[in-house]
């Protein structure tokens, strides 16, 4: 079978089971109780009841709204909007706009609505079709397959390791189980079923394995516990006492940076690949110390994506900090920021580390026998690991 209709099959076979995955119900909860979903219009609006306190709106505000779609197309229903005075959690609501209402039958009409928030659902499925579309145009068949991926790995989460948590299963264990079977699907499907797929494979794998390690050594010295996440206190209300908040938030810490190890890994196995392509008779040595260079430049901008990425979801937080005037000491060692420092540095370790162990794996793949025994190893490897990471350093400069 040719390269291309095994990667053909391998994505069929991935397509086959996104659709099983759809269909699987480990967690077996049963869906809390609700009314008709339908997309409606706001016609008018009654805010004679809102109590403003500065920014601050709270009570009932009453919509008079016509549904445009379901079963009661075209009627109209009285909605309560509650305000509790939260403006991360309310919306207040002006006319002409859509929102998602949920109500229930009364008298075989529709009543008792209520408002679930703005409509959202159509311009999402519109820009996760402009996502694909790009990836299409971008990348051909590669796109297909970056999909594709998207689609198993959103899967994996949702109907897999979210409910492998809920039921109790050990958080670090499962996540490491996730994050092996969602990094080989990812790998193999982008980078193919062959030794640049396997290279990007073993090097992300090493380099998450280094960041779990990690994760659970500093999360104790640290004396953090799960519970600094947002929503993890909520979740042991609803009455899931027994769950490992800790272990689920070191299993979140290699799970967010996994992706970024994986782009890595497949860059330095990408440029590899297109190396031995060009130059068949390119020798291990200098093959990895091809890898390493290309790695010393991709590691200048990847060391600060975690920084950017975390950083920048908690813009609002800093300002605050910022804004009371509070010592940098007591800011720096307050949990939550703690937990995002170490999700940051240990994350990056991943990323660091995992470049020259993507390019030697990468080496040893795409060297034969014959050019081993042909090209003796040398210091020379050695001092290019060292300028990779001490470009000061004496021997680095020999």
């Amino acid at each position: 079978m040719s390269g291309v209709h095994r990667e053909w099959l391998f994505s069929a076979v991935i397509g086959l089971v996104c659709i099983g995955l759809g269909f699987l119900d480990l967690a077996g909860i049963p869906e809390s109780p609700h009314g008709l979903h339908a997309r409606g219009r706001i016609t008018s609006v009654d805010n004679s009841h809102v109590k403003v306190n500065l920014i601050v709106k709270t009570e009932a505000q009453f919509l008079t709204v016509r549904l445009l779609d379901g079963p009661h197309r075209g009627q109209e229903l009285s909605v309560t909007n509650m305000l509790s005075g939260k403006m991360e959690m309310d919306e207040f609501y002006e006319g002409g706009k859509e929102i998602l209402v949920e109500y229930d039958l009364v008298d075989g009409r529709p009543g008792n609505g209520m408002a679930r928030g703005y409509y959202r659902l159509r311009l999402q499925l519109v820009l996760i079709g402009l996502f694909a579309a790009l990836l299409l145009l971008v990348a051909g068949v590669t796109g297909l397959k970056a999909a594709l991926s998207f689609v198993f790995v959103a899967l994996v989460l949702w109907k897999l390791f979210f409910p492998l948590l809920l039921q109790g299963y050990p958080p670090i264990p499962a996540g490491l189980a996730v994050v092996t079977l969602m990094a080989a699907v990812i790998t193999f499907a982008v980078g193919g079923l062959n030794r640049r797929g396997i290279a990007t494979f073993v090097g992300s794998m090493l380099g998450i394995l280094l960041t779990c390690g990690l994760a659970v050594r500093f999360a104790g010295a640290f004396g953090l516990h799960g519970a600094v996440r947002p929503f993890a206190e909520t979740l042991l209300y609803s009455g899931y006492y027994n769950l490992d908040l800790t272990g689920i938030f070191i299993a979140s810490v290699f799970i967010a940076c996994s992706g970024a190890v994986m782009d890595l890994a497949m860059d330095i196995a990408a440029t590899m690949d297109e190396l031995k392509r060009k130059r068949p008779e390119i020798g291990f040595v200098e093959h990895v110390r091809s890898g390493l260079r290309v790695g010393r430049a991709v590691i200048g901008t990847m060391a600060t994506t975690l920084l950017l990425a975390y950083s920048s979801s908690h813009i609002c937080m800093f300002l605050l900090f910022m804004a009371k005037g509070l010592p940098m000491a007591n800011v720096l060692n307050a949990s939550f920021v703690t937990a995002e420092v170490l999700n940051i540095l240990v994350g990056s370790f991943g990323l660091v580390t995992v470049a020259p162990l993507t390019a030697l794996i990468a080496g040893l793949l795409y060297s034969g026998r014959r050019s081993l025994k042909k090209e003796p190893l040398s210091n020379n490897l050695k001092m290019e690991v060292l300028s990779m990471y001490f470009p000061d350093h004496p021997s680095s400069r020999s």
